[in-house]
């Protein structure tokens, strides 16, 4: 019954940081692709690269982050990460300079890097492995909530001068940091007191494990557009930067109503591995079809479309990451499960914005649509090949944890 109540706490705790480290997150990032190429006329492959550094740094030493919390315990990567979160943040409102963004931006992804593998390291260490796909749900419907919210008071403020929104984002980390600091148990992320380095020769010798992650990095192509071509799109559209907002409302609403049923259904009816498939075919033929849409009307049918593939395939993924999980490596194993988003953010963003640049110049909007479909197409196609019932990797993924 002890055991218990701590799992329920913990979970709730869980629930708190998430809203404020989600809220803090969208209040400021999609904003950057507005105020820096919008408003400031910026390139967008130099806004894109600042913000492809930032996810390769957080998400690329994931596995050092990682390996540190199994060694350390969770509470003072979380809180150090959180306070360098902040102050990138804080450097990112004074930027009137792209090299001072690149800065902000590596700030920002060294907090990441500390404090994202010990809190995905906690969750799996919180739920049992029968109910985690649906508490991964209810975290993205928060996820969904607090971004939308997010990305209103950002926007909003956005009307007043961008340094609010970046030291509002700055704010709502230090006040995790500080929530962290003085509610957040001690609590051991892996069963074990493991050596960083052992951690991270366990992941790394894990084949089946790394040919999933780094076949992720399509998948997480696609999904970082929702910070750098979507928001730009939209806004031109609409001609409107609140326009932005609508969009996050729109996932905010699908996700209320959709996730957890689509969620349950899944369970009950599909694998893992075919709602992964299904979501990333959804989420590829919705940014294809970006290619012909000149309203916007259509764009948000379209956008409905990406982000209804998102629920489908984000919890089956997040699932599956933990299931290859080592119970005294469990913080190095999500660590380096987020080095796909790493790869997928860096070439997303800056990709994106080179695609953009180049659309632009060469009057071909349908440009960066078409490419990311391909990316996205190749992605579904190796996940396929990977899940393949003749395929060894694929059982070995299903370990007990």
């Amino acid at each position: 019954m002890a055991a218990q109540r701590a799992r329920t706490l913990g979970r709730r705790f869980i629930m708190l940081d998430n809203l404020l480290v989600v809220a803090g997150f969208f209040l400021v990032f999609p904003l950057i692709s507005l105020h820096f190429v919008d408003q400031m006329g910026w390139a967008a492959a130099a806004v894109g690269l600042a913000l492809g550094l930032r996810q390769m740094v957080q998400q690329g030493l994931g596995l050092l982050g990682g390996s540190l919390a199994d060694r350390y315990g969770a509470k003072p990567l979380i809180v150090a990460g959180m306070l360098l979160r902040a102050a990138g943040f804080a450097v990112m409102a004074v930027a009137h300079h792209p090299g001072v963004l690149v800065f902000s931006c590596l700030l920002s992804g060294l907090g990441g890097m500390l404090f994202d593998p010990p809190r995905s390291a906690m969750i799996i260490k919180l739920t049992r492995s029968h109910e985690r796909s649906r508490f991964y749900s209810l975290l993205m419907m928060q996820d969904s909530a607090a971004a939308m919210g997010g990305a209103l008071l950002g926007t909003w403020l956005l009307g007043f001068d961008f340094f609010w929104v970046a030291m509002g984002g700055s704010a709502l980390f230090a006040l995790a940091a500080l929530a962290n600091a003085l509610l957040l148990p001690a609590y051991r992320v892996a069963s074990t007191r493991t050596a960083p380095l052992a951690a991270m020769r366990t992941v790394l010798t894990d084949k089946p494990f790394l040919v999933f992650v780094f076949t992720l990095s399509g998948y997480y192509a696609l999904g970082v557009q929702i910070m750098l071509l979507l928001p730009v799109t939209i806004k031109q559209l609409a001609g409107t930067a609140q326009a932005v907002s609508w969009m996050y409302a729109l996932d905010a609403v699908l996700s209320l109503t959709l996730l957890y049923p689509l969620a349950r259904w899944g369970e009950r009816y599909l694998r893992l591995e075919t709602r992964v498939l299904a979501g990333v075919l959804t989420m590829a033929v919705s940014i294809a079809a970006m290619a012909w849409v000149h309203s916007l009307h259509a764009a948000f049918v379209m956008l409905s479309l990406f982000f209804v593939g998102s629920l489908v395939a984000e919890p089956a993924r997040e699932a599956l990451l933990a299931r290859f999980a080592q119970s005294h490596a469990r913080a190095s194993y999500m660590g380096m499960g987020r080095f796909g988003l790493a790869i997928g953010g860096l070439v997303g963003y800056t990709g994106g914005g080179m695609l953009l640049d180049h659309a632009r110049a060469l009057n071909l909007p349908a440009l960066p649509w078409l490419v990311l479909a391909l990316v996205g197409v190749v992605t579904w196609l190796a996940l396929y090949w990977q899940f393949s019932p003749t395929r060894g990797q694929a059982r070995l993924a299903f370990k007990p944890v």
